[in-house]
C-alpha cells in the first residue's frame, strides 16, 4: 500500500541562527486539502563512538541547559560546510581531546523526525591519540573512559539518557565488538 504523501507548496525561514533554521512549509494532501508544517532544519550532525586501545569507549559529560542536568554522551556536533567526517574529526578533538587514525561510518538516524529534518551520521573512531582543539566558550566537558559493560550498566541505570547517544550506541555496538575481537583479544 502506498502511503499518502504531502506535497510542498512553499517554504519559508521564520527564524535563523548559526545552528538551525525554524521553517514553515505549506503543503497539500489528498483531496487538495492544505496544511502547514513547522519544523527545524539543520545541515545535519555527526556523532562519534571513540574506542581506545584498551577497549574502552570515550564519552563526555556536559551540562545540558534545556534539561538542567548533566549528561554523559558521545562527542557530537552540528555539521559545518556539508562535511560530516570533517565535523566528526573536529568534534572529537574539541570535546574529547582525541584524534583517530581509523574512521568507519556505521549508520545514520534522524533524532526527532516529526520536528527536525536532521540526519546524524555515526562514526566509529579507533586508534586514538591525544589532540587539542579550541572549545566553544559556552561548553565544558569532563572526559570519561568506560568499559562496554559499564557503559551498558549506566544505560540500564538511566544515568546515560541522551537519545542521540542511545541511538548511536544501537548502531555502533556490534561494530565495536567486531573491532575489539580483532584488535584487543
Amino acid at each position: 500500500m502506498a502511503l499518502r504523501r504531502l506535497e510542498r507548496i512553499d517554504s519559508r525561514v521564520v527564524l535563523k541562527n548559526p545552528y538551525w533554521e525554524y521553517r514553515l512549509d505549506h503543503y497539500t494532501y489528498s483531496g487538495g486539502q492544505a496544511g502547514e508544517y513547522h519544523f527545524l532544519h539543520t545541515p545535519g550532525a555527526a556523532m562519534i563512538v571513540p574506542v581506545d586501545d584498551s577497549g574502552e569507549v570515550v564519552v563526555v559529560k556536559q551540562f545540558r541547559y534545556l534539561c538542567q542536568r548533566e549528561s554523559i554522551e558521545f562527542p557530537a556536533g552540528g555539521v559545518k560546510d556539508n562535511d560530516y567526517l570533517l565535523t566528526a574529526r573536529n568534534e572529537l578533538a574539541e570535546e574529547a581531546q582525541f584524534a583517530a587514525e581509523n574512521w568507519d561510518e556505521v549508520g545514520e538516524f534522524n533524532p526527532y523526525n516529526g520536528v527536525a529534518d536532521e540526519i546524524c551520521k555515526v562514526y566509529l573512531a579507533t586508534k586514538l591519540s591525544h589532540a587539542v582543539a579550541e572549545r566553544d566558550p559556552s561548553e565544558e566537558f569532563e572526559i570519561l573512559k568506560l568499559s562496554l559493560s559499564r557503559f551498558d550498566e549506566l544505560i540500564e541505570a538511566r544515568v546515560i539518557w541522551d537519545g542521540m547517544t542511545l541511538a548511536a550506541w544501537s548502531l555502533a555496538k556490534k561494530h565495536v565488538s567486531k573491532y575489539l575481537k580483532k584488535t584487543v583479544g
